[in-house]
């Protein structure tokens, strides 16, 4: 190990520091220094908050964690409360599965806050025959294919620029000719599907490519292909140029940087004009009324959560569920998942 390497954590210091021991942790996992400060902030004030209280982080209870939520809801924005609630939980449950804590305080608390999949009330709302106007208005192959991705899938941008050819299983003999790429073991059994890695992180090599983006869902989940979707993907897969990384990203350039992967940048430059044109996006304007990558994201949870009236196959679709409530909804993927969301999903083509 050189001078300039990071000593290793060893296990006393989750007990001693269990903030520093978790933040080093995040460092080894890939973690951006701006994402470990983040971290770092709430961790620590939720630090003072327990000392006040003559508590400590190992001895928390589901009490303390709900009456530093509640005060943080006197000074920030539902989103900012569900974010720092959010970076509690996972170094919680972190912490517990290292075996430094016991429980995790936090968990029911996120279960019972379920901040994370309620609609803003403060955005834009678009009806499905609004957007449907809307995609049909998209000319260009990649376009419809990043904006049908978003709209039926509810992934991050960053998600969708992480996807390679090898997440995407689609059941079609001419995409099997034309791209004869084997996909994950995880897609094994499920024609007409996608993978989205919880794994890939900005900066870290990805099947053989640095990475940009990061994934950003707490486990890595297994999204049904709709029919509409499945006709857009092929449609872009017959036009793609051939790509320059070796990874064989899904989507690519078409443009100036012909043949490189997508960037967050790129698609939220197409997605914004195509908004503008339409009147959704206005320069300055905030989340509230511009139409972003990030607006699909909300329009899919709004709309498929009240079609389902199922809170949990949304959650696991988004890849905001732990392991237990994967588990439920995944050991039987045929008759749970794929079948619900087939039957309520929305047609935007």
């Amino acid at each position: 190990m050189s001078e300039s390497d990071p000593a290793p954590a060893r296990r006393d210091d989750a007990v001693d520091d269990p903030i520093a021991y978790f933040l080093r942790d995040l460092e080894y996992h890939g973690k951006s220094e701006r994402t470990r400060r983040a971290y770092g902030r709430v961790l620590r004030t939720f630090r003072t908050f327990l000392r006040e209280r003559g508590g400590t982080l190992a001895a928390a209870d589901r009490r303390d964690c709900m009456a530093y939520v509640h005060g943080l809801r006197e000074e920030h924005a539902p989103s900012t409360v569900a974010t720092y609630a959010s970076y509690l939980n996972r170094f919680y449950a972190y912490m517990t599965q290292v075996g430094a804590f016991d429980a995790n305080p936090m968990a029911l608390v996120i279960e019972e806050m379920d901040e994370s999949v309620d609609a803003d009330p403060t955005r834009r709302e678009l009806s499905i025959p609004q957007m449907r106007a809307f995609v049909g208005r998209l000319g260009h192959p990649l376009d419809r294919a990043l904006v049908v991705t978003l709209l039926k899938t509810g992934m991050r941008v960053g998600e969708l620029c992480n996807l390679d050819l090898r997440d995407v299983s689609l059941d079609d003999e001419e995409v099997r000719a034309a791209y004869p790429v084997t996909p994950r073991g995880a897609l094994d059994g499920r024609p007409d599907s996608i993978f989205v890695a919880s794994e890939v992180a900005r900066g870290r090599a990805v099947n053989g490519e640095e990475r940009s983006a990061s994934n950003k869902r707490k486990r890595s989940t297994v999204i049904p292909i709709d029919r509409e979707l499945k006709r857009v993907l092929k449609v872009w897969l017959a036009i793609r140029p051939e790509a320059v990384s070796p990874a064989e990203p899904l989507f690519v350039s078409t443009s100036d940087a012909w043949g490189e992967r997508v960037t967050t940048g790129l698609v939220r430059q197409r997605v914004v004009r195509q908004a503008e044109r339409n009147g959704w996006y206005r320069p300055g304007g905030g989340a509230e009324e511009n139409v972003t990558p990030h607006y699909f994201r909300h329009f899919f949870t709004t709309h498929l959560r009240d079609r389902t009236g199922d809170r949990g196959i949304v959650k696991y679709l988004r890849g905001d569920v732990a392991a237990d409530v994967i588990d439920t909804y995944t050991h039987n993927w045929g008759d749970r998942v794929r079948e619900v969301y087939e039957a309520n999903v929305y047609s935007v083509v």
